[in-house]
């Protein structure tokens, strides 16, 4: 049974910064990341990094969204800088084993505004 834990969400001024936090228990990674969906839009992608390290992030996100893990850990990290209300949404954790079967966890709410 695989299990995420998210942290770190909450309110932030526009240009603040927050760091995101994921634990996964119960299997190994080969994909951790997040993902987002603000209210009235679908789920996008925010970053992804893989086992080896490489990493992949969303258009939007680029500069400002930096993803880190920790693999001993089972952790991934997103540190979240200068804040957007634009970023205003619940972000979802995701894992995905080396079978490549993919769970998220129960997101966390982020909202930046003034």
């Amino acid at each position: 049974q695989v299990q995420l834990v998210e942290s770190g969400g909450g309110l932030v001024q526009p240009g603040g910064s927050l760091r995101l936090s994921c634990v996964v228990s119960g299997n190994i990674f080969s994909v951790m990341g997040w993902d987002r969906q603000a209210p009235g839009k679908e789920r996008e992608l925010v970053a992804s990094i893989s086992r080896d390290g490489s990493t992949n992030y969303g258009d939007s996100v680029k500069g400002r969204f930096t993803i880190s893990r920790d693999i001993a850990k089972n952790m991934v990290y997103l540190q979240m800088n200068s804040l957007k209300p634009e970023d205003t949404a619940v972000y979802y954790c995701r894992f995905t084993a080396l079978n490549s079967r993919t769970w998220w966890g129960q997101g966390t709410q982020v909202t930046v505004s003034s």
